[in-house]
C-alpha cells in the first residue's frame, strides 16, 4: 500500500462530511451530534479495546523518550505561543498544543507505519504516550476552563476519570491489559462495532464542520488566521520531526529506530483535537482546518522520512 493509498480515505470521508452538510443531508447539526457520539461512545470503545489488548511492555524505551520530547516541547511551545503571539484565551491554548503537537497514530498511524517501517510495535507505544500522558494534560485544562473562576480544584479532577468517558475507558484498557483480562466475545462484540465507528464519524463530522452556513459557537466568530495555521503546521510537520531526530541522535538510537521516532513525530494532527474542541466549545476552528491542512501537507513530510533515514 502506497502513502498515497494510506491518506486517501481521510482525504474522502473528511469531503463525504463536507457535502452531506452542504447538501443538508445529515441536518444543522449534523457536525455537533456526530463529534458527541465519538466522544461519549465510539471512541471510548475504540481506546478500552486497543489498550486492554496491547502489553504494557517496553513502555519506557529510548525512541519513546527521544518521540516524548518532541511532542513536550511542541506541544508545550503552541501552548503558550497561542497567547504571546495570537492573543489566544486560556482554553483554546490547550487545543492550540494539542494541534502542534499530538498525532493521528491510530487510522492513519497504523497504515504508514507499516508501509514504511513495516511493523507497529513502536507505534503501540506512542499510542499509549498519548493516551495516558498527554490526553489527560490536555482534558485537565479544559475541564478547568469550563469552571467559571477557572480553578483547578482538585476533587473535581480527581473526578474526572468518571465524569470523562474517554479517560475512563482509558483506564479500565489499560487496567485489563495489566490484569491480562479478556471480554467474553458477548461484550467484545459490540464493542468492536461501536470503535469502528470511531475514526469514519469523527472524519465526516470534521468535514461538516469546514462549511460555511455549518452552526458556530461564539468561540468561532473569529476564525483562525493564516500565520495561525502556518505555525500549527510548521511546529507539526518540521519542528516536531527534527526535534525527534535530534533527540534520537543524543540518545544513540539505531537507525531503525531513529527512522520510527521521526516518522512516527512527523504524523499529521489527530482528528481526536477537533473532537475535543467540540466537545468543550473551545478553538474548534482552529483544531478543524489544522487537521485538514496537516493531513494534506504530512504526505511530503513522511515521503522525506522516509527518502532520507529509510
Amino acid at each position: 500500500m502506497s502513502l498515497m493509498s494510506a491518506f486517501a480515505p481521510i482525504w474522502i470521508l473528511t469531503a463525504v462530511g463536507y457535502a452531506a452538510c452542504r447538501w443538508g443531508l445529515l441536518g444543522e447539526a449534523a457536525a455537533s451530534v456526530l463529534g458527541r457520539f465519538v466522544f461519549h461512545l465510539a471512541m471510548p470503545a475504540a481506546l478500552f479495546l486497543a489498550l486492554s489488548r496491547m502489553p504494557l511492555s517496553g513502555f519506557a524505551s529510548r525512541s519513546l523518550l527521544a518521540f516524548g520530547l518532541s511532542t513536550a516541547a511542541v506541544v508545550g511551545f503552541g501552548w503558550v505561543g497561542a497567547s504571546w503571539l495570537f492573543g489566544r484565551r486560556t482554553g483554546e491554548q490547550p487545543i492550540w498544543g494539542m494541534a502542534a503537537g499530538y498525532v493521528n497514530s491510530a487510522n492513519l498511524g497504523i497504515p504508514i507505519a507499516t508501509q514504511v517501517l513495516g511493523t507497529v510495535s513502536f507505534l503501540a507505544e506512542v499510542v499509549l504516550l498519548q493516551v495516558l500522558v498527554v490526553t489527560p494534560v490536555i482534558l485537565v485544562a479544559l475541564d478547568r476552563h469550563t469552571d467559571p473562576a477557572g480553578r483547578i480544584r482538585v476533587r473535581r479532577i480527581a473526578s474526572l476519570p468518571v465524569r470523562n468517558p474517554v479517560i475512563l475507558a482509558s483506564l479500565l484498557g489499560v487496567a485489563c491489559s495489566a490484569a491480562g483480562l479478556h471480554l467474553p466475545s458477548a461484550a467484545a462484540a459490540p464493542l468492536t462495532l461501536l470503535s469502528g465507528a470511531a475514526a469514519p464519524a469523527a472524519l465526516v463530522a470534521l468535514g461538516a464542520s469546514l462549511h460555511p452556513t455549518a452552526p458556530s459557537r461564539p468561540e468561532l466568530a473569529e476564525p483562525p488566521e493564516l500565520a495561525e495555521l502556518a505555525v500549527i503546521t510548521a511546529l507539526k510537520l518540521v519542528a516536531q520531526p527534527v526535534i525527534a531526530y535530534a533527540a534520537g541522535l543524543a540518545l544513540h538510537l539505531s537507525a531503525p529506530q531513529l527512522l520510527a521516532v521521526v516518522v512516527c513525530a512527523g504524523l499529521p494532527t489527530a482528528q481526536n483535537t477537533f473532537i475535543y474542541a467540540q466537545e468543550y466549545g473551545v478553538g474548534e476552528a482552529v483544531a478543524s482546518r489544522a487537521v485538514v491542512l496537516t493531513t494534506t501537507l504530512s504526505l511530503v513530510t513522511l515521503a522525506a522520512a522516509a527518502a532520507l533515514l529509510g
